[in-house]
């Protein structure tokens, strides 16, 4: 009867990782363009050279650091830019939340496994119904990172001009990559449609009357509508999937111990 048992897919840590590089690839390369263009502005407004990469290293976050050179270069003073951009990086703190569950370690190993936590690798890495594969997390990000510092390098040394990437039309690699990971994650999940139409209508409405930032960040009070569903139940991570063959394991060394369990009295017998 265990041969006609169907096989069980397991995925291993080092395949989610392997599949965190893999997408983490495309989110890279326009990471990397991006960056170039952030390198080429932070010179053009007197950063130097180290100012603008020890930023991204440290920062690593474009609409944060775009924001810092928006209100630097319109005559906004540190403490304004500060602000600005730490507004802006505030939504990795319902982002951290829901993947804290998946962490794992004491607090500094979570805290440092925490800085992997960036957009796209967040959203590569849901399994669905509110869980994450920590592993695909850490390979998106793994690859996203030294490509924002190296395109950051390039910009500052090679000095383009910053318009460069938005005439040939490259400035729209990102968000197209963001709507395809949109567009898996519906895919996936039917209970996310309705989120995502009502955060499309609420864009659309809202970009008429106020600026990108403010109305994304309206249409993003849609999501709130997954508060009011149950939970969904999400495939089996690596850790999941060895949790479950352990238990399967110890299930049938129960089963086989009661089967060869010797008989020590008639009254067993008749019972």
């Amino acid at each position: 009867m265990d041969s006609l048992r169907p096989a069980k897919a397991v995925v291993s840590p080092r395949a989610s990782f392997l599949s965190g590089l893999k997408t983490g690839s495309g989110l890279a390369a326009a990471a990397f363009l991006l960056a170039v263009s952030f390198g080429a502005i932070s010179a053009s407004q007197g950063w130097g050279h180290l100012a603008p990469v020890i930023c991204s290293m440290a920062v690593f976050s474009g609409s944060a650091q775009f924001a810092l050179l928006a209100t630097l270069g319109s005559g906004g003073g540190i403490a304004g830019a500060v602000t600005s951009a730490a507004l802006i990086n505030s939504r990795f703190i319902p982002m951290g939340i829901a993947v804290a569950g998946d962490l794992r370690g004491g607090r500094f190993r979570r805290a440092l496994e925490g800085q992997a936590v960036v957009d796209g690798s967040w959203a590569a890495a849901h399994l669905g119904g509110g869980r994450f594969d920590r592993y695909v997390l850490f390979g998106a990000t793994a690859i996203q990172w030294p490509a924002w510092v190296a395109g950051t390098a390039l910009g500052v040394v090679v000095s383009p001009d910053p318009d460069l990437l938005h005439r040939l039309g490259l400035d729209v690699l990102t968000p197209a990559l963001f709507v395809a990971l949109l567009f898996d994650e519906v895919r996936r999940e039917r209970v996310n449609r309705l989120p995502a139409l009502l955060g499309a209508a609420l864009a659309a409405g809202l970009i008429v009357f106020l600026p990108a930032g403010p109305a994304l960040v309206g249409a993003a009070l849609a999501a709130l509508v997954a508060l009011f569903r149950a939970p969904a139940s999400p495939p089996a991570g690596p850790e999941c999937a060895e949790e479950a063959d352990r238990a399967e394991a110890t299930g049938q060394a129960e089963e086989s111990d009661k089967a060869v369990r010797p008989v020590h009295s008639d009254e067993e017998v008749a019972r």
